[in-house]
């Protein structure tokens, strides 16, 4: 029973929280941030049973903290949450890595797969290079390089496993991709307007990666 009350409650901040984006609504916004993670690794820990992951716990933990340090204004706590996601990230692709069993990944899926997630990097890089300080530049390519590796790992457990789980993991990776490549257009792209309701999408798109990784490494077991 406990684990479908946290889900409940994290359905239902996450509802006040993309309603707040929508409105572009601030300072609610704040209110409701610090609680979104939170909540969806305590549905993890109590639905996870004996196939409890530290690491995946720890990736909750590092995007909670990443989400809290978003909260301010400023490059530098761009940067701190930006380097908290990155451990996140960096923790996901050791949540697949176990499942992947490099003989049954498919190379021409994988290597086309790859220099799509390069390509989009550049590109978004290359966006957003008028507006962004260039000593930033190369950390925030970095960054979305990483979230490629890490949905690479993702895609390379699915041609592994097979499973509708690690199906629901990788489109929760690829939501995650899209969720920062937005986040970079929407924070340093010249033309403020680019996306459509900024706040909102970004929002939407991560809490639903969240939210698809986990439940997905959950049906895996």
């Amino acid at each position: 029973m406990l684990p479908y009350v946290f889900l409940a409650l994290f359905l239902l901040v996450s509802a006040f929280h993309l309603y707040d984006s929508w409105t572009d609504s601030a300072r609610r916004r704040a209110y409701t941030k610090p609680f979104l993670l939170i909540l969806l690794l305590l549905y993890y820990v109590f639905s996870a049973g004996d196939a409890f992951s530290w690491v995946l716990a720890s990736a909750l933990l590092t995007s909670w903290l990443g989400d809290v340090l978003l909260i301010p204004k400023g490059n530098k706590w761009f940067v701190s949450g930006g380097i908290s996601f990155l451990v996140s990230h960096v923790l996901f692709i050791f949540v697949y890595l176990p499942r992947v069993q490099w003989d049954k990944v498919i190379l021409w899926v994988l290597i086309p797969a790859a220099l799509v997630y390069a390509g989009v990097s550049v590109a978004v890089t290359r966006a957003i290079r008028e507006k962004t300080p260039k000593m930033m530049l190369v950390p925030l390519a970095l960054y979305l390089l990483t979230n490629s590796t890490m949905n690479l790992f993702a895609l390379s457990q699915l041609m592994t496993l097979k499973s509708a789980g690690a199906v629901v993991a990788y489109i929760g990776a690829v939501c995650f991709f899209a969720s920062d490549c937005t986040l970079y257009l929407v924070r340093y792209h010249k033309k403020e307007d680019l996306i459509f309701k900024k706040h909102f999408t970004v929002m939407l798109t991560y809490l639903l990666g969240e939210a698809l990784i986990t439940v997905g490494m959950l049906l895996i077991g």
